[in-house]
């Protein structure tokens, strides 16, 4: 069942790719446009090969901090979002240079709580997304940090990106994260641990595996979460770390790489 399912990846036609702030980002939490290229450049491979691709990127806070000069990131609400706001445009500025390379159209998409709850939003946000995707668009995703609120956040990319996927029936979804996957006695990246290659089912007991260690601004636990609800929709879930060479490339390959999250069932 296992290998069936790896072997099964090669089909997903429709892919939605989560990357995380530490795979675009450098060792001062500042974005790194060399990073984006890389990304870039593998979407790209697969977009020759037919696949439709959707990016859930963070990023945003990390461009504007770097743009403004600030010493680090801002704590205050008010501040973070302002930061946020100079930063998104520096990021699709960013994505549009690496992606217009190629010749290929990008587009910005950002969303809050609200447009998943609220049905006329939801069904919207799906209309938008498919019509993007029919015009051969690569629709990049992201929360809107500068107008968000408790009431209507969604939370974080992870979540999102989860949301993304199941709104968009996608066939696939990949997790890029600074971490090869969920690990068994993971105590920081110099003793990792037993990667886990398998998971079958989102049980308490591997969300119990998700513990403090894991660092970063989403965690493993929002990862597993994320993949909790996609694989609830029957649609995979792979965390692997972004920053390994050809990493879509290899997933979407069906190689053994991260860890998998089988669906629970056949996606309709």
């Amino acid at each position: 069942m296992v290998d069936k399912e790896r072997k099964n990846l090669p089909k997903a036609k429709r892919i939605v790719v989560k990357v995380g702030t530490r795979v675009l980002a450098n060792g001062r939490s500042r974005l790194d446009p060399t990073k984006v290229g890389k990304l870039v450049e593998e979407t790209v491979k697969l977009r020759t090969r037919g696949k439709k691709i959707i990016i859930v990127s963070s990023g945003a806070i990390g461009a504007g901090v770097g743009h403004l000069n600030l010493r680090s990131r801002p704590k205050e609400m008010p501040s973070l979002q302002a930061v946020a706001a100079v930063g998104q445009g520096i990021l699709m500025q960013v994505y549009s240079k690496y992606f217009g390379d190629y010749e290929q159209p990008v587009a910005q998409m950002l969303l809050t709580g609200e447009d998943f709850t609220d049905s006329k939003r939801y069904h919207n946000f799906k209309n938008t997304l498919a019509a993007l995707l029919k015009l051969g668009v690569i629709p990049i995703v992201n929360e809107n940090d500068s107008v968000e609120v408790e009431e209507i956040r969604v939370g974080d990319n992870d979540t999102l990106s989860a949301h993304v996927a199941v709104g968009s029936g996608a066939d696939l979804l990949v997790i890029l994260s600074d971490v090869g996957g969920l690990y068994r006695g993971y105590y920081g990246k110099k003793k990792r641990g037993e990667l886990i290659r398998t998971v079958e089912r989102v049980t308490p007991e591997v969300e119990k595996l998700a513990n403090s260690s894991f660092r970063g601004f989403g965690g493993m636990l929002t990862k597993i979460r994320a993949a909790k609800m996609a694989t609830r929709a029957g649609i995979p879930v792979v965390i692997a770390n972004g920053n390994q060479k050809n990493v879509l490339e290899r997933v979407s390959a069906g190689e053994e790489i991260g860890t998998i999250f089988l669906p629970e069932r056949r996606k309709k």
